[in-house]
C-alpha cells in the first residue's frame, strides 16, 4: 500500500545551463509542493502504514529546510554563491544544480536517510519511501524514484554535501537532525502525538 502526504513550500534558485534563458540567468522562485510517497506490505497497531501525525516532525522540518530560502549549487560561480550567503539567512547549498528533479532527488535521500534510522514504537514495519515529486508549477513536477536518487549519472548526492545555513537548522524541532543523519543516530518516533 502507499501512502502520500502532500508539503508547500516557497523557494528560489537558479537553474544554470538549462535551456531557458530566464532561469538560467535570474534569481526566480516557485510555489513547489512536495509529495512524500511511503509504502508497505504491513498496517501499524492503528492500521496504518505510517501515521500521518508522524510525517509532521521530521519529514516536515527536512521540507521545511527549503521553504523561503535559496537553493544554491555548489559548482555555481563563487561570488554567486558567497553573495547569496551574505544576503539571505536561509540557504541550502547543494551537490546538484537546483532543478526540480534534482530537488526531488535531494528529498528522497535526506527522508530515505530518515527513515532508515526512525525507530518504529506501534508496529510499524518495513516503511519505505516509494518516491518523491516535486511540483515546480502547477503543471510541471519531476518524480524521483529509489534508482533515480541513488543514479551517480545524474549527479551523486551525499547527504555529507548538502549543506544547511545555520538559520534554517535553528528552525528544526531537533537541532541535531543533521548530525544524525550524518553520523547514522537514531530516531525515535514519539508514542504519543
Amino acid at each position: 500500500m502507499v501512502i502520500r502526504k502532500l508539503f508547500k513550500f516557497e523557494n528560489a534558485h537558479i537553474v544554470r545551463k538549462c535551456t531557458s534563458r530566464r532561469c538560467r540567468e535570474s534569481v526566480h522562485g516557485h510555489s513547489y509542493k512536495a509529495e512524500i510517497l511511503l509504502q508497505s506490505n504491513f498496517l501499524d497497531n492503528g492500521h496504518m502504514v505510517y501515521d500521518f501525525g508522524l510525517m509532521k516532525r521530521y519529514i516536515k522540518d527536512i521540507v521545511d529546510s527549503f521553504d523561503h530560502s535559496i537553493s544554491i549549487w555548489k559548482n555555481d560561480n563563487s561570488e554567486y554563491i558567497e553573495n547569496m550567503q551574505k544576503f539571505s539567512e536561509r540557504w541550502i547549498l547543494l551537490p546538484v544544480s537546483p532543478s526540480a528533479e534534482q530537488l526531488s532527488r535531494v528529498l528522497f535521500v535526506l527522508i530515505d536517510r530518515f527513515l532508515q534510522l526512525n525507530q518504529m514504537v506501534n508496529g510499524e514495519k518495513e516503511v519505505k519511501l516509494n518516491s518523491v515529486i516535486v511540483h515546480e508549477t502547477d503543471t510541471g513536477y519531476a518524480q524521483a524514484f529509489r534508482e533515480d536518487a541513488y543514479n551517480e549519472n545524474m549527479g551523486r548526492i551525499a547527504i555529507s554535501d548538502i549543506i544547511f545555513s545555520d538559520a534554517i537548522q535553528s528552525e528544526w524541532s531537533d537541532r541535531e537532525l543533521y548530525t544524525k543523519l550524518l553520523k547514522g543516530i537514531p530516531f525515535q518516533n514519539p508514542t504519543n502525538i
